[in-house]
């Protein structure tokens, strides 16, 4: 597994994109979908998906390279 493969799994990072996704998903979803839930219209359910899934992998990506930029300036 190459360099970043093997610091995107860590603990910290997977930790900290989970919580960044949960909050900023949910902030999504109620943008992208609030009258939905609130109306009990249909939910877009693999928008609902991605809204978490971006933020995760954002947060992620940017946790990673700031982590090997880090370990390059040593």
């Amino acid at each position: 597994m190459s360099g970043f493969g093997k610091i995107v799994i860590t603990r910290s990072i997977v930790v900290n994109a989970l919580q960044v996704s949960l909050v900023v998903g949910t902030l999504l979803n109620v943008i992208n979908q609030g009258s939905a839930f609130i109306n009990g219209s249909e939910i877009a359910w693999v928008q609902v998906l991605m809204n978490f899934l971006v933020p995760y992998c954002v947060a992620s990506y940017s946790a990673t390279q700031n982590e090997i930029e880090r370990k390059n300036n040593k």
